[in-house]
Order: C-alpha cells, then structure tokens, then sequence
C-alpha cells in the first residue's frame, strides 16, 4: 500500500458516470476526501482523472450485476487506501411504462441491477466494515434509494418495485448488524434528480386496454411531456445534502428530500393510518 495520509475520509460509490454519482464524485473531491469511482464505463470521468492522481481518485470498472467483480473493486480500494470510510450504493437504471406493456426481461435486469446489485454492494461493505477497517471504527453506508420506494408510482412499477425491495432489506440489514461494529446506514429517498437515467427513458408502446381512457395517469404521461410532470432537483445540491448526513454522529435510517418526495411521503403515511386505524377493530380475537 502506498504511503499517503490517512486523515481524509475514503469513499467507495457505484454508478459514477453521471447524475448524482458523478455530482457527488466532484463534491467529495472538492472536500479534499479520496474517492474510489465505480462505473460501467469508467472512462467517463477520464476528465476527472487528469486532475486528481491515483493517490485521490481511483476509478475502477465495476458493474454490480457481477458479485466477483464487487470483491475485487473493494480489495482494490483497500489495497490503494488501506480503508474504506464511506460507500454510497449509487448504481441503478429506470424504465417508464405501465406493468402490462413492460418487457419483463428487460424488468429482470433492472431488479438485477437495482436490488441484487445493491444487495452485494451491501454485503461487501458491511464485511468490509467489520472485518477489514480497524475494529470498531465502522463506517457509513448511503443507500441511493427513492421516495418512490415508499409510494408507488404509475408507469414506474418495476423501479418501485426494485426500490421497495431495497427499504425491507436495508431496514432489515439495519436492524441485523451489532451496534458494536459501528456502522451507520442511510436510506436517502430524493425527489426526482435529472439524470441520465430520466433522460434516456423510452417509452415501451403501449398496452391497447390503456389507451381509450386519456385521463389515465399513464396516458396524461405518454401525451405530455416528463418535464410538464415533475419538479427537478440539482444533482449537486442533492448530493450536497447527501454529503452532509456523513457527519451526523446518528444519522437516520431514512432522509427524505425534495417538497415532492416529501408531500408524496405525507400522503403515504395519512393513508395507512387511515385504513390502520379503520379497520383496527377487526384484529381483535385473533390471537389462538
């Protein structure tokens, strides 16, 4: 391992290429922190690379698909830095369609990426943490999730899907892991964030049944414009807030950001304590 300064916190992020990936990659650089880069196609930050040397910004080949390929990305961070402080578990893609016009191939790889990516992120990371920092100093884990994994959405179902899937097992890995290890986990659900994976959304065409009714929602959608439908945040000042939970000696387990993310958020949780508290009563009597 090099001989560098080991005060500057080391950060290990996937899906750097653009979007809130790349915002938070420059930010953390900004900051005077080392920054392992993951990306598919790491050569999108070539430009970064001419700036920052090796000893600060160490871009990496990873695609989360392939659990081999996640070992090998954390034991090259290790072998460059001697530690990891901070993983943001950032990669992931989106489809726009209704659940009935959607190629459920292409669905499958979404959740390969989306969940089980982030799954084997996880795992490595936790490992990492426990095993292989000095013991008790722990570390951060960011999962990059949505509020769209707290309240369905139409024409997105199988990225909510693969975000709902993200909440049960980082709240249930949260609930797992001893205190003792000194990891802190975040799930930070945003509002909409323009990036290239809300740029280069193709509609799928769509499902006859769907059609004749324009005042369906994903009709309105398909006939408008996404720009008309959503209030857009800045990758940066996102990542900005993202940032700054690193610092907090108790971070929560979920950060909601965003005015949108935060009414959609309200009307979720108004819901369920609407039909909770209707329908309590028929919980009564049925323990044996």
């Amino acid at each position: 391992m090099a001989d560098i300064d080991a005060s500057p916190r080391i950060w290990f992020i996937t899906g750097t290429s653009t979007g809130i990936g790349r915002a938070l990659t420059e930010l953390v650089l900004e900051k005077g922190e080392r920054v392992v880069a993951t990306a598919r196609t790491p050569s999108a930050l070539d430009d970064l690379g001419k700036i920052h040397p090796p000893t600060r910004l160490l871009l990496l080949r990873l695609d989360v698909t392939q659990p081999e390929q996640i070992v090998e990305a954390f034991a090259r961070a290790k072998a460059a830095f001697g530690r990891i402080d901070v993983v943001v578990n950032n990669a992931g893609w989106g489809d726009l369609g209704e659940i009935e016009a959607m190629d459920e191939e292409r669905g499958r790889g979404l959740l390969e990426t989306n969940f089980w990516g982030a799954l084997h992120v996880s795992k490595e990371a936790i490992r990492f943490f426990r095993d292989e920092n000095v013991p008790g100093v722990g570390g951060r884990l960011l999962q990059m999730s949505s509020y769209l994994g707290l309240a369905g959405f139409p024409a997105a179902g199988y990225y909510v899907a693969s975000k709902f899937a993200l909440e049960g097992m980082t709240e249930s890995l949260a609930a797992e892991i001893d205190p003792a290890w000194n990891i802190k986990i975040t799930l930070l659900e945003p509002g909409w964030i323009r990036s290239a994976i809300t740029s280069n959304i193709v509609w799928p065409p769509a499902h006859p049944a769907y059609i004749a009714n324009a005042g369906l929602p994903t009709s309105v959608m398909r006939n408008g414009t996404f720009d008309n439908l959503v209030t857009w945040k800045s990758a940066r000042r996102s990542a900005e807030l993202f940032y700054k939970t690193t610092s907090l000696p108790e971070p929560p387990l979920h950060l909601v950001v965003g005015k949108d993310a935060i009414e959609a958020t309200r009307k979720k949780i108004a819901s369920l304590t609407e039909v909770v508290d209707t329908y309590e009563s028929w919980s009564e009597g049925l323990e044996e």
